[in-house]
């Protein structure tokens, strides 16, 4: 809980407690594993309203020998089932409406942990033994095949669980001599032993690549000077628990990667589900992990392996091992895989971890970089490809925004298209949401711009085993394992699922997660708006500022505090960006308030109407607040945010109802105004509803002239 409060994620596994039935040491029976979880899940939902940064994240995994796991598996299939009930009867589908706020099992992920034994007798159409949690004795005994399709059938119903392979992951682990790895994050990229924690970090692909191809020198530096500083940073991290914080220092675990691939294969022309594709990827995801892993031995050389190094030699070392002949076998079937030099590099860190040890457990992964993808302007996330060319992102807040894709003109331009050409190509997208049939593309040059999910009302996508080769191709270099999702088309079956399940388990995948199109009532991401015209969407799309351009800058005081404001316009005279600067504030404060002014300048840019975010921003109330010095119509302000909309309010809409003195009045105010504003310095009265100057008195209260609020009563 302490986790989810501070906007992190966590995971565990359930599977040690007992299933329903089981005796309890001082009598009576337990209610079963269940009842744990569903208790958990409410306590999630909870945090999640009421925290301080985030939605918390929470994955759930269940041993396949558990006996409550048929349970565990349709649990969230059942809910979705609800959820779908309520949605017909006229509830909101939205994820933060009423029908998915009344059901169970939405605040986590949910994965049932699997070892080669059953997916062997799943093949095989053999059985497995499901045991007690006290004892270990057999609870029952099941068709392995059965299990895997009650997995499948649930995951075709409502995208989960996932599965995860527990003897490949520990067939990876450095520390196997310590404890096996039983659980994950929430999603399923960072796995290592219980009570350990892993900062995040990832780099933008595509500013690594350029005219003249890959620049390795460039992304080895950045990939080396990040890791050292990630590992600085295990010191002066704080964690939640002692054992976190004991285990975070003892095994130093990493987490290195990169975001943006399918966005650059896209921009040099290359198909994702192509070998191509899949060479550039494993060349690059070697090299990454080798040079975090060779900076980890550099690091151990003069600061010492991390502490339980001697006690896990050597499976450590096998690891790296591991590792390299990898990238071997890789170079034999993918060419570009030794165009980036990563072998050399893998043949020193074996050297130097056998020389010095290593400093870090774990070394790389591949997270979602979801929000720091939009952040970092990336156009894909993670290992990605695009989702679709133009897309709906639905906000946890509310709220929603449509992003298109930004390197369509740039591979348009690699495959050698002209000016002329790219302009039509790029119009007939916005209008159509597709390439599709536009004019003048070429058809061989297609499967450069499949994404996947069908864009518009196209027919081409990334088949799901597509997704599933490139995650083959670049797992063996990772310490960790990847999130992604396999996504597939409506029509999908529940067999289909099913032999994902297998054929990523045979392609010694770690973890495995598929979402089939519509089969939850409510999607984050949608590839086209079915209650709407494409067009009507296309305005939103990012709209860049010119290099050089006008803006005006503001000083003012609020409450005493000064502070700038600095705007940046388009060439038509429209604002696109915000500057907030309070040099004398708090750290706290002028992050904050840079913050919101980065927030507003990318809804900007993305088509947000700047009313919406002055109605949204106008009369919000914290310190420093109160009488606003330097600018000649706003006298007063109840936040440093209620000054800055008021001011854009003012200067780009002629919102003069935000304002205390008209502009067409010179800086005199109306009397009542001037007569509150007296009151005001009298008796500090201010509105505590809308924040506004014109309050006065009324027997022993005041009230409100601008919205009736009575304050101050006896």
């Amino acid at each position: 809980m302490r986790i989810f409060k501070y906007g992190s994620g966590a995971g565990a596994n359930f599977s040690a407690l007992r299933s329903a039935g089981e005796k309890l040491s001082n009598g009576g029976t337990s209610s079963g594993m269940m009842d744990f979880l569903s208790v958990f899940d409410r306590s999630a939902g909870a945090i999640k309203s009421g925290g301080t940064t985030r939605r918390a994240a929470k994955m759930v995994v269940v041993d396949v020998d558990h006996p409550d796991i048929d349970i565990s598996i349709g649990w969230k299939a059942k809910e979705e089932d609800k959820a779908r009930a309520l949605i017909a009867a006229g509830y909101s589908s939205d994820f933060n409406g009423e029908a998915y706020r009344t059901i169970g099992g939405q605040n986590a992920n949910n994965s049932v942990r699997v070892d080669d034994a059953f997916m062997q007798a799943a093949l095989d159409n053999g059985e497995y033994e499901t045991r007690f949690r006290v004892g270990g004795g057999v609870a029952k005994r099941k068709k392995a095949k059965d299990t895997l399709r009650k997995i499948a059938d649930a995951a075709w119903r409502c995208a989960d669980p996932g599965i995860q392979y527990s003897t490949t992951i520990n067939k990876w682990h450095t520390c196997r001599d310590t404890t096996e790895i039983r659980a994950s994050n929430p999603c399923s990229e960072y796995m290592f032993i219980d009570d350990s924690a892993c900062n995040l970090a990832s780099v933008n692909l595509a500013h690594f690549d350029g005219p003249s191809g890959f620049d390795t020198a460039a992304f080895t530096h950045a990939c080396r000077l990040t890791f050292i500083a990630q590992e600085i940073l295990v010191d002066y991290a704080s964690y939640p628990t002692r054992e976190i914080a004991e285990n975070s220092h003892n095994y130093r675990p990493l987490g290195l990667g990169y975001a943006n691939l399918g966005a650059m294969l896209m921009r040099r022309g290359v198909a994702y589900d192509s070998d191509a594709g899949r060479g550039i990827a494993a060349g690059i995801t070697s090299l990454m992990t080798a040079v975090a892993y060779e900076a980890s031995a550099d690091m151990a050389a003069f600061k010492g392996p991390f502490a339980q190094f001697a006690n896990n030699r050597n499976s450590s070392i096998r690891v790296m091992e591991q590792h390299r002949a990898a990238h071997l076998r890789a170079a034999q079937t993918l060419g570009a895989v030794t165009l980036l030099g990563g072998g050399e590099v893998w043949d020193r860190v074996v050297v130097k971890a056998r020389a010095h040890g290593l400093r870090n457990a774990q070394a790389t992964l591949l997270a979602p970089t979801g929000t720091i993808g939009l952040l970092m302007d990336c156009d894909t996330t993670g290992v990605e490809p695009e989702f679709a060319l133009t897309k709906e992102k639905k906000l946890a807040g509310g709220g929603k925004f449509i992003i298109i894709n930004q390197s369509v003109e740039p591979a348009l331009a690699k495959l050698g298209y002209s000016q002329a050409q790219r302009k039509v190509i790029a119009d007939f997208m916005a209008q159509h949401y597709k390439v599709e049939g536009a004019p003048g593309l070429k058809d061989e040059h297609l499967s450069v711009f499949d994404c996947a999910n069908r864009c518009g009302d196209g027919v081409r996508f990334i088949e799901p085993m597509g997704h599933v080769r490139m995650m083959e191709v670049v797992q063996p270099f990772l310490s960790g394992a990847i999130s992604k999702t396999v996504n597939m088309p409506e029509s999908a079956t529940v067999e289909q699922i099913e032999r994902i399940y297998i054929e990523g388990w045979q392609r010694g995948l770690k973890a495995l997660a598929v979402y089939r199109e519509n089969s939850k009532g409510c999607a984050v991401l949608a590839s086209s708006k079915k209650d709407a015209a494409p067009a009507a969407l296309a305005p939103v799309a990012r709209r860049r500022l010119p290099k050089k351009r006008l803006g005006f800058t503001q000083e003012a005081k609020v409450g005493g505090q000064k502070l700038y404001v600095r705007t940046g316009q388009y060439e038509d005279g429209t604002l696109g960006e915000i500057f907030i600067d309070m040099h004398k504030e708090g750290a706290t404060m002028r992050s904050m308030t840079n913050s919101f002014a980065i927030a507003v300048s990318l809804g900007l840019q993305h088509g947000v109407p700047l009313e919406e975010f002055v109605n949204a921003f106008a009369f919000s109330n914290f310190s420093p607040n109160g009488i606003v010095q330097g600018h000649p119509n706003i006298k007063h302000a109840s936040s440093i945010i209620d000054y800055v909309v008021r001011l854009l309010g003012l200067e780009y809409l002629n919102r003069t109802d935000l304002v205390q003195v008209k502009p067409e009045t010179g800086t005199t105010p109306d009397p009542k105004m001037q007569n509150s504003m007296v009151s005001v310095v009298a008796d500090g009265k201010v509105c505590t509803e809308c924040g506004n100057l014109a309050t006065r008195k009324n027997g022993t209260c005041y009230i409100c002239d601008n919205c009736g609020t009575q304050t101050g009563c006896a």
